[in-house]
């Protein structure tokens, strides 16, 4: 008993003799808590609330559509802004707006007849970006509410006085929305940068053996060391990416709907971007349990925040933005486009140049901080 106790107190000293180890242990599950309690209601009795962008597309131009524009224009869960056609249906296929809806010529004589019954019911088309059915539904029950307003002025008994019809959109027509394209990309950048985290542990852990020293004391310089590091990381991470979709593919019929050349070169990117996180991870922490705890709560956060756990429309306006800084969050556009959305290749050189631009920040800023001895 007395060796156990022992042990147990030289445990518990090393621990507790790591400041930035015993800081993360904390706050990791406060900030992640924090995090998910604020997306999911925890702002409720604030000023600031998520709004949900809709454009709205008016044909008609009349007095009913202007008057249902101005209502939808006041709700507090909406962001309602007047658009053409096609750049609304161009915003919603490529993923820059949710939903759009779509006003029809004549809509309010139509709407007016079908209040009591005496005519057909006008239809007001929805279109939604098909990972957004969320979205659209919640639009859907605004649009009807704000519709029976205006009309519960009206005497008489009446119906809904229209219909919606639903169109989902993709680049190609008859490319149907493939769920698992979304939810395999997105756990395949949250497992690549778990592969990172290995990458800077695995560095840490040489460098407590003295293995580094010894490196260091060989012809070779520090920018060639950590290159090779990070080259060995980025074959491994494509080979993660190429079994995941490869998988995806002949289990769950994803196709690579859009520009094989793209996507590949946002696979590319993400893997030395992932490389140069493990860099960087082995470059900012002092010991292996130091980085473990540093880089799981990072990695995380940038999982949450590009989307492949929860829907981004759900975040508030200001995260919404920051996720702009966020890689993870370009090489899930840089995926998505390149999969079940159809797009070009023009589509994924901007996930591209941000992730390479990641990895030159990330590489520079290791090379810089990495220490050859431990402390």
């Amino acid at each position: 008993m007395t060796a156990f106790l022992a042990l147990v107190r030289k445990d518990l000293q090393i621990f507790f003799g790591d400041t930035r180890a015993v800081i993360m242990a904390f706050a990791a599950p406060i900030l992640i808590g924090s995090f998910f309690g604020y997306v999911f209601g925890g702002n409720q009795n604030k000023k600031e609330s998520t709004r949900l962008e809709v454009l709205f597309v008016d044909q008609e131009q009349g007095l009913v559509a202007k008057q249902l524009l101005a209502s939808m224009q006041q709700d507090a869960n909406l962001e309602v802004t007047p658009s053409a056609l096609e750049p609304a249906r161009e915003a919603v296929h490529k993923g820059k707006a949710p939903v759009a809806i779509i006003i029809p010529v004549g809509f309010g004589d139509q709407a007016a007849r079908a209040l009591f019954g005496s005519g057909a019911k006008p239809e007001i088309t929805v279109l939604f970006d098909p990972s957004h059915q969320v979205e659209a539904s919640m639009v859907r029950g605004i649009l009807a509410g704000q519709m029976m307003v205006a009309m519960s002025s009206k005497p008489g008994g009446f119906s809904l006085p229209f219909m919606t019809k639903d169109e989902a959109l993709t680049a190609r027509a008859g490319v149907a929305y493939n769920s698992y394209a979304h939810s395999f990309g997105g756990m395949a950048i949250q497992f690549m940068l778990f592969m990172g985290i290995d990458v800077g542990i695995g560095l840490l852990l040489l460098r407590q053996r003295g293995l580094w020293r010894r490196f260091r004391a060989a012809p070779l310089s520090k920018i060639v060391l950590l290159g090779s590091r990070a080259a060995s990381a980025m074959l491994v991470g494509m080979m993660i990416l190429a079994v995941v979709f490869t998988f995806a593919r002949v289990v769950f019929g994803v196709k690579i709907e859009g520009s094989l050349p793209g996507f590949i070169g946002v696979c590319g990117a993400f893997s030395l971007m992932t490389a140069a996180y493990g860099l960087l991870i082995a470059a900012l922490a002092k010991t292996p349990e130091a980085a473990r705890g540093l880089a799981i709560l990072a990695t995380l956060l940038m999982v949450m925040m590009s989307g492949a756990w929860v829907p981004s429309f759900m975040f508030p306006s200001w995260m919404q933005s920051f996720t702009k800084l966020v890689p993870a969050r370009w090489a899930m556009d840089g995926l998505d486009a390149m999969t079940w959305r159809g797009l070009g290749i023009e589509e994924a050189l901007l996930p591209i140049a941000v992730l390479l631009g990641s990895t030159v920040v990330f590489g520079a800023i290791a090379v810089w901080r990495f220490r050859w001895e431990a402390d």
